[in-house]
């Protein structure tokens, strides 16, 4: 149990559930060629998994001061792993990860696509060890990790098998993919900003220059609530776009309970929250929100199905 909150596991099924279903709830429905088999394609999730528990590692190494303070039930290393270990496990999980995207590069004859996961491996290394102690620049490093691990499905399984005759499905496939992307970067980083205001006493006896302890609890949570309406309308476009101009009302009816509601709900309760725990739910009904609208990709795909 203790390796399992060292890894934060319920992040990572979450991570390696959005994969899976983005290629079967959706690319394995379309009429389109994917370039890994299922079991490299697993291979590929694993990777990902692994990499991104080694960024889980090697934060927790760096911030058991500041999670004393913060999260003092979920503090791992030094109590129950030592340092040593931990450091041991980063390296294990690191060096895995990346070994089998050095083999799934070569795999689709694409050797040099090795160093994404090289790059994206030392990005959370950065993140842990720098990044995260510079006002806003770590949120976007956070976010724009996990919108790439939607990206990295189009880069593995649709470019490698795209050619002059369906270059524009493909690309219509991958614009989709994108879409989520920008959808999930837009979400995580305005979580990862709920989580320092939630954090503010821990980040701040750290010395830590993180956007509430610059301007304070109040003045970000009203850029959070500014921000929050960005995805509120690029969801009613989206909506109005892409299921009612096609008579999807399953999806449409989806899209309204279960990820614009909650939003709309959050929107509502940022602005009057004060306490750690109001901004410790308000940052879950933020994950709902990501797990619901990723979902939305199943829900869609079976309702133009059920259309049909």
């Amino acid at each position: 149990m203790k390796y399992l909150k060292l890894i934060r596991y319920q992040n990572l099924l979450m991570l390696a559930f959005m994969q899976i279903l983005f290629r079967y709830g959706f690319l394995k429905l379309q009429n389109i060629p994917l370039a890994l088999a299922h079991w490299q394609y697993a291979l590929l999730v694993l990777s990902t998994v692994l990499i991104a528990a080694a960024g889980y590692v090697i934060n927790n190494i760096f911030d058991q001061e500041t999670d004393l303070i913060n999260k003092p039930n979920d503090v791992v290393v030094g109590k129950s792993i030592s340092e040593t270990a931990a450091y041991n496990i980063y390296v294990a999980l690191n060096i895995s990860g990346v070994a089998i995207g050095f083999y799934l590069s070569n795999v689709i004859m694409r050797p040099g696509f090795a160093t994404v996961f090289i790059l994206v491996a030392a990005s959370l290394y950065f993140y842990a060890t720098t990044l995260k102690q510079i006002m806003i620049l770590g949120n976007i490093v956070v976010a724009l990790l996990l919108s790439f691990s939607v990206i990295i499905i189009g880069v593995f399984d649709l470019f490698p098998a795209t050619d002059a005759e369906n270059r524009a499905q493909m690309a219509s496939m991958f614009s989709i993919l994108l879409d989520y992307a920008i959808f999930a970067f837009m979400i995580n980083f305005i979580r990862e900003i709920v989580k320092d205001i939630e954090d503010v006493n821990g980040d701040y006896n750290q010395g830590m220059n993180t956007l509430p302890i610059a301007i304070g609890t109040n003045r970000t949570a009203k850029i959070v609530f500014a921000l929050s309406i960005i995805p509120v309308v690029f969801l009613l476009i989206y909506i109005n776009n892409y299921l009612v101009a096609y008579n999807l009302y399953i999806a449409t009816f989806y899209a309204f309970v279960f990820v614009l509601a909650p939003l709309l709900y959050f929107i509502a309760k940022i602005i009057t929250a004060k306490t750690k725990k109001e901004f410790h739910n308000l940052s879950s009904i933020l994950k709902w929100v990501l797990f619901f609208g990723i979902l939305s990709i199943l829900i869609v795909n079976l309702n133009i199905k059920y259309n049909a």
